[in-house]
């Protein structure tokens, strides 16, 4: 695996120094910041691979850098955190984030979570089968699978990188039913080892965008006691 950049960002001297030399000794260039300010100047100057970002920071929360990070770039971000929140971990998810550790946590949890992510990175794009369609019609939204977006009105609308491979995995299998389980192994692939509740997470933001009312979804439906199943619509 080549080496490649990550930006450690954490107010705790102690947790971003031995995160750092960790992640030294694994073979990547480390770089980090003590507060949120810091941290964007530093990844506008740098742009690494990944991020490591804990949530609560100085002067800029970590949800408020997540956000921006997001804003401009898809690079990949772990979100830490001292809390045992359900609701911290899901705005972190919400906001962008593609992981989370919670403190305290190993250091070889972390590096595994890393290798992860630098693994799907390195994994080639899976070329669309033949036959498949430029683009899906799902009324106000188009999904269009070889430019790799979401269109609303023919205009492009912002969606995380991972929330579309989860919406052109179901476009691909509509009317199959999947557990969450299955989902994060087709998605986010067999060695992601994160939470079912990240499917969830990832399934509301694409009710967001794509249903005429997220609350009653009629295309990305959920299967109680399942998972869920996405029916083209009629018509």
């Amino acid at each position: 695996m080549p080496a490649r950049t990550v930006l450690v960002v954490d107010d705790e001297p102690t947790i971003r120094d031995t995160v750092a030399d960790a992640l030294a000794l694994d073979g990547h260039r480390v770089l980090s910041a003590a507060t949120g300010p810091e941290a964007l100047s530093t990844f506008r100057e740098e742009h690494p691979d990944l991020v490591i970002l804990d949530l609560m920071l100085p002067e800029l929360s970590g949800i408020e850098v997540c956000r921006i990070l997001r804003a401009e770039s898809s690079v990949p971000i772990i979100m830490l955190t001292a809390r045992d929140s359900e609701i911290d971990k899901v705005v972190g998810l919400e906001v962008g984030a593609d992981d989370y550790v919670t403190k305290p946590f190993s250091l070889r949890e972390l590096s595994a979570r890393v290798r992860a992510v630098f693994r799907r990175l390195d994994q080639p794009r899976a070329v669309s089968p033949a036959g498949d369609p430029d683009q899906v019609d799902l009324g106000r939204t188009q999904v269009d699978l070889r430019g790799h977006r979401l269109l609303t009105d023919g205009q492009p609308s912002p969606l995380k990188p991972r929330a579309f491979q989860l919406l052109a995995f179901f476009v691909r299998n509509p009317g199959q039913v999947f557990t969450r389980d299955q989902l994060l192994q087709e998605v986010w692939g067999t060695d992601y080892p994160g939470e079912t509740r990240t499917v969830d997470v990832h399934v509301r933001m694409l009710r967001t965008a794509i249903e005429t009312d997220p609350a009653n979804p009629v295309l990305l439906e959920t299967v109680r006691g399942v998972g869920y199943v996405f029916r083209l619509p009629r018509g």
